[in-house]
């Protein structure tokens, strides 16, 4: 399925995404990427409502992942929202370049900048959500003054970049604050989410769950997803 960039508005998009909340987002850099049009296919079958896409620079973070040309690869192969969660230094210089690749969304670092306010902005300037991610080391007052031009914030449970990390269940704090004194703002978590710590952070108020291995160590999709998203329900 070939989807051009400009076929659907990117505020409907994102809109999209925020109404199909409470919704599984799988990590595409657990995909098979020598099978990426399969892979999306598969995914869609499973009935996952968007796309996370960790872009990764190997500065702000060790790893070293995939950029602009990969996203707009995903963009000609899918429909779904495409949420982009850029680990990276220097987050301006690329905002417009994401956007027009295909991203629906537009996430970075309050580590990575010292004034979140105009990155923020010139991702509302394109026309897609715009978000702001921080690490469990990192307050919640870190990001406080700037959730009027947020769209969503994305609460790491692990530290962005690094693997095998245990949940940090800080994160589910912070949820419930930004649940409390930004209820306008979409809620995302990233980091261990799986069968055992979905349901901690659906009570905690998270919104969007993004999710790598446990879904793509799976031989068929749909169930874990199915399963995934049942969990993903607040009680």
């Amino acid at each position: 399925m070939s989807v051009s960039p400009g076929s659907m508005s990117l505020q409907h998009q994102f809109e999209r995404m925020r109404q199909s909340a409470p919704a599984v987002l799988p990590s595409m850099l657990m995909c098979d990427f020598g099978n990426l049009e399969r892979e999306i296919a598969h995914l869609t079958e499973a009935g996952v409502k968007a796309l996370h896409l960790d872009v990764m620079d190997g500065n702000f973070v060790p790893n070293l992942t995939y950029g602009m040309p990969v996203v707009a690869a995903i963009r000609r192969l899918t429909d779904l929202p495409l949420d982009a969660h850029l680990m990276i230094n220097h987050p301006a210089q690329y905002v417009d370049q994401f956007c027009e690749a295909g991203a629906d969304s537009v996430t970075f670092h309050v580590e990575a900048v010292d004034d979140p306010r105009p990155v923020l902005a010139r991702i509302r300037e394109q026309g897609v959500g715009a978000g702001i991610a921080l690490n469990p080391e990192t307050p919640l007052e870190a990001i406080t003054d700037y959730l009027d031009l947020c769209d969503l914030v994305l609460v790491m449970s692990v530290k962005a970049g690094f693997g095998g990390q245990a949940f940090n269940p800080v994160a589910l704090d912070k949820l419930r604050a930004v649940r409390d004194v930004a209820p306008h703002v979409l809620r995302e978590v990233d980091g261990g989410v799986n069968e055992q710590t979905i349901a901690q952070c659906a009570d905690a108020g998270a919104q969007l769950f993004v999710v790598g291995s446990a879904i793509f160590k799976h031989e068929r999709y749909k169930p874990i997803v199915t399963e995934l998203s049942e969990l993903a329900v607040a009680r």
